[in-house]
């Protein structure tokens, strides 16, 4: 009956990858009611199905039980294993959206986790692994996690709808995380980004290069885009093209945008102009947002800060996303933390959209299962 009463339960299908992910972490067991129950295809998506199967293959122990209809699930976490594994992801999701929890899970595992990650690279949806792999990494970097077995490789690129992607993504473990002062993150000084064709001319890379600097070379001359055309069984199974692009300041912090073109037989053709120039749009939009970190990783940030050390961590970020907001609840209820959140103006800070500085004292969470040489 104890271990009933420490359960959480919850309804609906929003926001699960955060309550897994939370869930395993605390060890808390977890019930969710109601999945898409009023729908006419109730239950869990295969993409979400997919994810369970991954949590699952990560650890050791766990148990997961779902209804026949897939409305209901229950979560009994076990222990983070790690090793090396492979999964392959749903192609209606791409695998940001499995690599986003991972970079929550890696750190804390027995064993330092290798997985090959098989599936949609880049879509439209979730942030591509070249966003993941240019800012989540230096990201995770700040809290001491760090070493030459930390890094994300793609070995194929897969656009949607058939996906054909592959990417290998390594973390070392750690036993406790450093806490982190991150506060000023000082101005621009260069501009980075890749622009990737498969299945397409590569002409289409050297376009959407062209007129992304015809906007951001007003801004800043330290400008430089990588192209990046994959051919044969490296480029996966479906044509596209698309732009990552990434800004960083000089102390440290990176910005990222991206945009890929629309799945073939779906939605109006983009002219890789017109992408390119979106996508330095976007880029600018993020700088003016600003912060210490980009909303694609203020949940990751904040996650990190929570299991830090019994100690102050400081992190000032942009306009908090609405899935934020979704997890610093969800923190509160899995691990009983509170952030305090105080508000910067636009005066204060002199430039961009209204700041919020977050701060909290870790919970001092240890990796029990850290195996130890």
């Amino acid at each position: 009956a104890a271990g009933e009463a420490q359960c959480l339960s919850y309804t609906g299908c929003n926001f699960l990858r955060q309550r897994l992910v939370l869930a395993t972490l605390s060890g808390r067991p977890l019930k969710i009611r109601k999945i898409r129950a009023k729908e006419e295809d109730p239950g869990l998506r295969d993409f979400e199905a997919s994810f369970i199967r991954l949590i699952d293959k990560v650890t050791n122990g766990s148990r997961i039980e779902i209804n026949q209809t897939g409305t209901t699930l229950y979560y009994q976490p076990g222990l983070l294993y790690g090793g090396s594994l492979e999964h392959d992801c749903s192609p209606s999701r791409g695998i940001g959206y499995y690599l986003e929890s991972l970079l929550c899970l890696a750190p804390f595992m027995k064993h330092p986790l290798k997985i090959v990650l098989r599936g949609v690279t880049n879509d439209q949806v979730d942030p591509s692994v070249d966003v993941l792999k240019a800012t989540a990494l230096p990201l995770l970097k700040k809290f001491g996690i760090d070493g030459e077995s930390l890094e994300i490789k793609i070995n194929r690129r897969g656009m949607p709808p058939k996906g054909g992607g592959e990417i290998l993504f390594s973390c070392p473990v750690r036993k406790v995380l450093q806490p982190v002062q991150f506060t000023d993150p000082g101005k621009i000084k260069r501009i980075r980004g890749t622009a990737y064709s498969v299945r397409v001319s590569p002409q289409m890379a050297n376009r959407m290069v062209e007129s992304a600097r015809g906007i951001l070379n007003k801004f800043l001359p330290d400008i430089y885009i990588y192209t990046d055309h994959m051919k044969g069984v490296n480029s996966g199974k479906s044509p596209g093209f698309g732009m990552c692009l990434t800004a960083e300041t000089i102390n440290g912090t990176i910005l990222s945008a991206e945009l890929a073109s629309n799945p073939q037989g779906q939605g109006a053709a983009v002219l890789p102009e017109e992408l390119g120039q979106n996508c330095a749009k976007l880029l600018l939009e993020e700088v003016y947002r600003g912060g210490c970190v980009d909303s694609t990783n203020q949940s990751l940030a904040l996650l990190l800060m929570t299991l830090g050390q019994r100690d102050v961590s400081k992190v000032l970020l942009g306009p908090l996303s609405p899935y934020t907001i979704e997890f610093l609840r969800h923190l509160r209820s899995f691990f009983q933390i509170m952030f305090k959140i105080e508000t910067k103006t636009t005066e204060e800070e002199h430039m961009g959209g209204e700041k919020v500085l977050m701060t909290c004292v870790g919970i001092g969470f240890c990796n029990l299962s850290k195996t130890i040489r």
